[in-house]
C-alpha cells in the first residue's frame, strides 16, 4: 500500500487485510472476495482497488510468513552441511504452506501462465533469499547445478496443493517431500 494514500484509504486497506487474513486462514485461497468486502464493511470495488487480483491479496496475507522463510534461508546460508541446510529450509517451506492456508496458492502459478517466480513477489522474495543457500549446495556438489529455487518452490507447492485435502495433510506432505528428496529407488550399495 503506497504511503501517500489518504488516511481513510490506509484504514480501508488495513481493515480489508485483517479480514482477508482471517478468511484465508478459515477458508484457504478460495476465500470469497465478496465476503471479505462485506465483513470489512467496504464495497467489492474497494477491495479490488487495493488488491487487483486474488494473487495480490494472497501475497499481502502471506507477507509475514514470506519474511520468516526469507530470514530462515539467510540464517541457514553458510552452514557446514549445505544439503542439510537446504533440506531444512525446504521442509520449513512445506510446513508453512501446510499450516498457512493460502500460502501455497500465493507461491503457485497464476491461471494466466505467469512465470511462477518472477511474476510473483512472494516467490521472487524467496528466490532471492534462498539463492545463496542453493548456490552453496550446488558448489558443494550435493545438488545438481541445473536446479533452481523456482524448481524447489514449485516442488514444495505442488506437494502441498496435492495433499491439502488429505485427512492428515502435514504427514502426507512430509512423506511425499521425503520421497522427492530420496528418490524412488531403494538405497543401494553405491
Amino acid at each position: 500500500m503506497p504511503d501517500g494514500q489518504r488516511a481513510d484509504a490506509r484504514r480501508n486497506y488495513a481493515r480489508i487485510l485483517a479480514v482477508a487474513e482471517a478468511e484465508v486462514a478459515s477458508k484457504g485461497s478460495g476465500a470469497s472476495l465478496e465476503q471479505i468486502a462485506r465483513t470489512a464493511g467496504v464495497g467489492s470495488a474497494t477491495v479490488r482497488r487495493h488488491f487487483p487480483s486474488r494473487r495480490a491479496l494472497l501475497q499481502a496475507v502471506s507477507r509475514e510468513r514470506i519474511a520468516a522463510l526469507s530470514a530462515s534461508a539467510h540464517g541457514l546460508t553458510g552452514a557446514a552441511d549445505s544439503r542439510a541446510a537446504l533440506l531444512q529450509w525446504l521442509g520449513e517451506v512445506v510446513d508453512y504452506c501446510v499450516v498457512a492456508r493460502g500460502l501455497a496458492a500465493a507461491l503457485a502459478y497464476d491461471d494466466d501462465g505467469v512465470d511462477p517466480v518472477h511474476g510473483n513477489s512472494c516467490a521472487a522474495t524467496l528466490e532471492e533469499a534462498a539463492g545463496p543457500l542453493l548456490r552453496h549446495a550446488v558448489r558443494d556438489g550435493v545438488v545438481a547445478a541445473d536446479v533452481t529455487v523456482g524448481d524447489l518452490i514449485t516442488l514444495a507447492v505442488g506437494i502441498v496443493l496435492a495433499t491439502e485435502h488429505h485427512p492428515t495433510p502435514a504427514a502426507r506432505a512430509h512423506r511425499l517431500f521425503g520421497l522427492a528428496v530420496a528418490g524412488l529407488s531403494p538405497p543401494g550399495p553405491f
